[in-house]
């Protein structure tokens, strides 16, 4: 299987309200790395997976309303917990959008499976991973 993968980066503040939570309950914030790998069978007729600097504007996008902001003020994450899964589900959503609606190129629709991993520090990381098709 091919894959391509673009990155970027957000700084984000939030709270995660819960015992399990511990001192993160507090508000804190948090930098991570984003990653988005893009997985296809076979390449395109351009022999590529997806067009890097298209998934790449798509990332910047996908992730603009996140960076600095605090999370919990965000409309629609009031409520949420705003876990590293949990975010790494709603760029996904978006990526996924993205190609649904052709942004990624115009034979992006091959593109089988997408990974969004985010890295919260040097020793941990959290991805979700599906379908291409899927949505929330």
């Amino acid at each position: 299987m091919y894959a391509v993968e673009v990155r970027d980066r957000i700084m984000i503040a939030h709270s995660l309200k819960g015992e399990v939570f511990g001192p993160a309950q507090k508000l804190h914030g948090a930098t991570f790395v984003v990653d988005v790998a893009f997985f296809r069978q076979e390449l395109d007729p351009d022999s590529i997976v997806v067009d890097i600097g298209r998934a790449t504007e798509e990332l910047a996008a996908a992730l603009k309303s996140l960076n600095y902001a605090n999370l919990d003020e965000v409309e629609e994450l009031k409520g949420k917990l705003t876990t590293t899964e949990f975010l790494s589900r709603l760029i996904f959503d978006r990526m996924a959008a993205a190609l649904r609606d052709g942004r990624l190129g115009a034979h992006a629709g091959g593109v089988e499976k997408i990974r969004v991993t985010l890295q919260e520090s040097d020793v941990a990381r959290a991805w979700f991973e599906g379908p291409a098709g899927a949505h929330g």
